[in-house]
């Protein structure tokens, strides 16, 4: 199977830079429609804003569910300060020590966006002595609004409030050398490679053996996006970004195939069905262990859903920071997805 390489880039580019922190993904989730229609498949949404997209394949004995998460880290606004400065709650694991200096957008429930930065209570070197000591998390961090505001009442007047969502720039960049910087490549990057086996699988007029049921979650990041799956998915691989570092085998250029992590082993089956693919086709791949991961498999399995699940992804390096992938992960990943749905 030949992969569109553009198209995956150019739909990872348009997804990254779209904000959706968990719990504002309707906007985000427009967009994945528009995907589905394009390339011919039903499209659906739970009540909770998770979407399902169904592949027909040629037997219906069981159904395989490939999930991925379009729900990010995030930011709300947790109180304004008397001097017009907001203090925020983070939606998600963000490490906060990489927000301090980064860009940032307020958006009111009426719809208006403010700029501003994040930033330390101690942001000036030659004002505060402890500017470069002080530790970077929430209790110690503001954002700065970019509008003339002096007090609270200057900010209410904007129409800002306790609630309302902060999104992080993501400073998305592809390199010519293939690689893809950006925050929220986690797991963005994974939905991005979904698109691109759908319009493979499209373009080729490819029906998988099993009828596929495409799970793009929400709430994710925050513990439940796939807490509940439709009951005929019989089997499930999480497709989400694999990690990097300590001693862990993957790079950036491989398809992880995790056997394990805080929730527990994997599917043996699936894993090693998997593992055996990658060999057969020459992909790029390593198996690892994740010790502080959870993925949307864990939730659905913790839901009480009655499959069998596996994880798979793009190495991805800095999760929850400045994160960066490369091509080749995304396209070791989908080739594995698409030999495992046509097996």
């Amino acid at each position: 199977m030949k992969i569109n390489k553009e198209f995956v880039l150019e739909t990872a580019k348009a997804l990254l830079e779209h904000h959706s922190p968990s719990g504002f993904c309707f906007e985000i989730m427009d967009e994945i429609r528009k995907y589905a229609e394009r390339f011919g498949y039903a499209f659906e949404t739970t009540r909770k804003g998770c979407g399902i997209i169904t592949v027909p394949g040629k037997s219906d004995e069981k159904v395989i569910g490939l999930s991925a998460h379009v729900d990010t880290l995030g930011a709300m606004v947790r109180s304004i300060t008397g001097s017009g400065t907001l203090k925020f709650t983070l939606v998600g694991g963000p490490i906060a020590a990489t927000l301090d200096g980064e860009y940032c957008k307020i958006r009111t429930r009426s719809g208006k966006i403010y700029t501003g930065t994040f930033l330390s209570t101690s942001p000036a070197a030659h004002v505060y002595e402890d500017a470069s000591s002080k530790a970077r998390n929430a209790n110690n961090m503001e954002v700065r609004i970019d509008e003339v505001v002096k007090c609270k009442q200057d900010v209410e007047d904007l129409g800002i409030a306790n609630g309302d969502y902060i999104f992080i720039e993501p400073k998305t960049t592809i390199t010519e050398s293939g690689y893809i910087k950006s925050r929220f490549i986690d797991d963005k990057g994974s939905v991005a490679g979904l698109m691109g086996l759908l319009e493979a699988l499209s373009r080729e007029q490819v029906t998988p053996a099993y009828t596929v049921k495409i799970f793009i979650s929400v709430y994710e990041e925050v513990g439940h996006g796939s807490s509940y799956i439709p009951e005929d998915i019989t089997e499930m691989i999480a497709v989400d970004m694999g990690c990097i570092g300590e001693d862990l085998s993957c790079s950036e250029q491989d398809v992880s195939i995790c056997a394990k992590d805080s929730g527990g082993p994997y599917d043996y089956q699936m894993t090693s069905k998997l593992i055996e693919l990658a060999k057969e086709n020459d992909l790029r791949y390593v198996v690892d262990i994740y010790p502080m991961y959870g993925s949307d498999v864990g939730a659905a399995l913790r839901g009480g859903n009655n499959i069998r699940g596996a994880l798979i992804g793009p190495g991805v390096h800095a999760s929850h920071g400045m994160e960066r992938t490369h091509y080749e992960g995304l396209e070791n990943t989908i080739k594995l997805l698409f030999a495992y749905i046509t097996q």
